[in-house]
């Protein structure tokens, strides 16, 4: 069926999944660490999260804390604290450390002192972000200041960008920015633009992984209504762990 007749099906929707969407599957943005940006608040809720991923067959989970200016975290917090959540938990979905990092006017700063959390099994990437409705001053050359640094660009959920068209999609993967698809993007979440773009990003094949960006425990019964066909087609995605 492929990837795109998997979303044709989502769209038809269902009530009840099957199966979960997540069986299986590796999430790579996350804000389930917790008390350190506005995700999780504190460890009992990461925990219920942590719980709820398992039993529905999360694999793998990247713990993806904001690092911007509005959370200033420094590596050594976020290190400790998920220290802290590995010792608390002890059910079967494997925990990884990466960051969300803001393509900020301090980023550049925090690039140069290495103050980030590189994401992948080669920890050869970095998931990075931009505001919703402008792109920042200068995108291209941080883009590149980061392929300069040995890493390639994760752009999480690219479909949220208001101000990105579909050329700009196309510039971004011709320069090497690999893509991460938000699963409740293709809900409507969070709107009818989003939900479009992500439609048009999976049939162009430009997504290079997939995560719940979940913050909080209502955002799992949003996961819970995708078709199940989803799992499937999105192995191909997800299998980039």
């Amino acid at each position: 069926m492929g990837l795109l007749g998997g979303i044709k099906k989502l769209f038809g929707g269902q009530d009840k999944p099957e199966r979960y969407i997540l069986d299986g599957l590796t999430d790579w943005h996350s804000h389930v660490l917790p008390g350190v940006d506005d995700g999780s608040p504190d460890m009992e809720v990461s925990l219920r999260i942590l719980d709820s991923f398992g039993r529905r067959g999360v694999r793998d989970l990247w713990l993806t804390p904001h690092i911007m200016e509005d959370f200033p975290n420094t590596t050594e917090h976020l290190r400790n604290r998920f220290k802290e959540l590995c010792e608390a938990y002890t059910g079967p979905v494997q925990l990884h450390l990466a960051s969300e990092n803001m393509l900020d006017g301090v980023f550049a700063e925090r690039l140069k002192n290495k103050d980030f959390l590189p994401i992948g099994r080669k920890g050869d990437m970095l998931l990075v972000e931009t505001s919703y409705y402008t792109p920042p001053t200068g995108l291209d050359e941080m883009l590149f200041s980061i392929r300069s640094a040995g890493l390639t660009p994760l752009l999480a959920h690219p479909e949220r960008y208001r101000y990105m068209d579909f050329e700009r999609y196309r510039e971004l993967s011709r320069q090497g920015v690999k893509m991460q698809l938000n699963l409740m993007s293709l809900m409507g979440h969070y709107g009818p633009e989003a939900k479009a773009k992500a439609k048009w990003l999976a049939k162009e094949g430009m997504y290079f992984c997939t995560g719940s960006d979940i913050h909080h425990p209502a955002h799992i019964p949003i996961l819970d209504m995708v078709s199940p066909r989803m799992a499937t087609n999105l192995q191909d995605i997800a299998s980039n762990s």
